[in-house]
């Protein structure tokens, strides 16, 4: 489907229009021409109209300069050619002189640019067109045109700075929400462990008081019952309190930290992940995969890798592989890998490794159990 017409991009607003209410002036100047020298003017103009526009829309790109040029040259022979007022128009290219973020060539192009607007300058007087009072008031104007690109620059550098500030402001919120979501993983941990623990010992207690004494293995099994409603709600708070990490977010993390690393990735998903997997299980996958990714980078010495993604109906398997150096036999439970298995192991999940010289690779199980998937956790 192709793109609706765009006279300036809009990100730049209603600027370029205002710019346009000075377009008035050159016409005017035009009217009075006569002869070739008028048709002439008329296409100059338009020729300048035109690079106005296309300085916007290749701002930032190497096709810029050349339309800069091409305005510099208009201006030069409307001024020449047309009348010297024409001169003005050189506020237009001043404007866009000040785009430029690179000392060297911000300073060749205002050299060329005063260099350009000076010559017609001198020919007017030199053949008599322009007056001792009218060259007097050129002057200034003239003074301005050549330190405007400064101050237009100054400005655009501010604003790039503020925007590079905002950005940084913006990574570091991502980052403290981030922090915050694996302390709540933790504490999520470290919250279920304990209760599920002594909710183990209790029920091989049950089974061992059925037979012998039945009423206190009612008493147990009720202490089991009012045990795992409270683990419930200090669960439910837990996931209350934290965005999870999506699927889709840790990918698109991981595969900025292998670009950044040079670490090539092939990302393969058998199946689109759908939206129906609970939080906690896509917050424990993508944790998983992000402290995977976190130690190709840091340990594998890879330079390539691949993320294999599969939805299957008992749950999802993740397969992070790499081409680095492998794991040594005893760090196997170093470099997070314990805590990536004790966070598969919270929720019935399940991590092999297989590692040699050749590289490493990772197959993360985590199950969907079918009431979680329909309600969430169940009360």
């Amino acid at each position: 489907m192709l793109r609706g017409f765009e006279l300036f991009p809009k990100r730049f607003g209603i600027y370029p229009y205002i710019w346009m209410v000075y377009l008035a002036m050159p016409i005017y100047y035009l009217s009075d021409a006569r002869g070739h020298e008028q048709y002439i003017g008329i296409i100059t103009f338009i020729v300048f109209v035109l690079t106005y526009r296309q300085l916007y829309m290749t701002a930032g790109r190497i096709l810029f300069s050349y339309w800069l040029i091409l305005q510099m040259l208009c201006v030069f022979f409307l001024t020449l050619i047309i009348d010297p007022n024409m001169f003005f128009l050189g506020f237009f290219t001043a404007n866009f002189i000040g785009w430029y973020t690179g000392k060297r060539i911000f300073r060749v192009f205002l050299l060329v640019f005063a260099i350009i607007q000076t010559i017609p300058i001198i020919m007017a007087i030199a053949l008599n067109q322009l007056s001792s009072q009218q060259l007097l008031f050129f002057t200034p104007f003239y003074l301005i045109m050549l330190i405007s690109p400064y101050g237009i620059r100054t400005m655009l550098d501010r604003q790039q700075l503020e925007a590079k500030l905002d950005e940084a402001q913006q990574h570091i919120k991502e980052l403290i929400k981030r922090e915050e979501r694996m302390r709540i993983a933790r504490d999520l941990h470290d919250t279920m462990g304990h209760t599920l623990s002594l909710i183990t010992l209790k029920s091989e207690l049950v089974a061992k008081l059925i037979g012998k004494n039945p009423e206190r293995a009612i008493q147990e099994a009720r202490e089991i019952e009012r045990t795992s409603r409270a683990a419930l709600r200090e669960v439910r708070q837990l996931v209350s309190d934290m965005r999870a990490i999506s699927l889709v977010e840790a990918l698109a993390d991981a595969k900025e930290m292998l670009r950044s690393a040079n670490i090539e990735l092939e990302l393969t998903t058998a199946q689109e992940v759908s939206n129906d997997i609970p939080d906690l299980t896509q917050n424990m996958a993508s944790l998983c995969l992000l402290e995977a990714v976190t130690n190709i980078v840091k340990h594998s010495k890879a330079t390539r890798s691949h993320i294999l993604l599969m939805r299957e109906v008992d749950g999802i398997y993740i397969t992070i592989q790499d081409n680095g150096t492998g794991i040594p036999s005893n760090q196997h439970q170093g470099n997070g890998l314990k805590g990536m298995s004790e966070r598969l192991h919270l929720i019935d999940g399940s991590l092999q490794i297989e590692s040699d010289t050749q590289g490493t690779q990772l197959t993360l199980f985590l199950p969907i159990v079918a009431n979680e998937i329909q309600g969430g956790i169940p009360s």
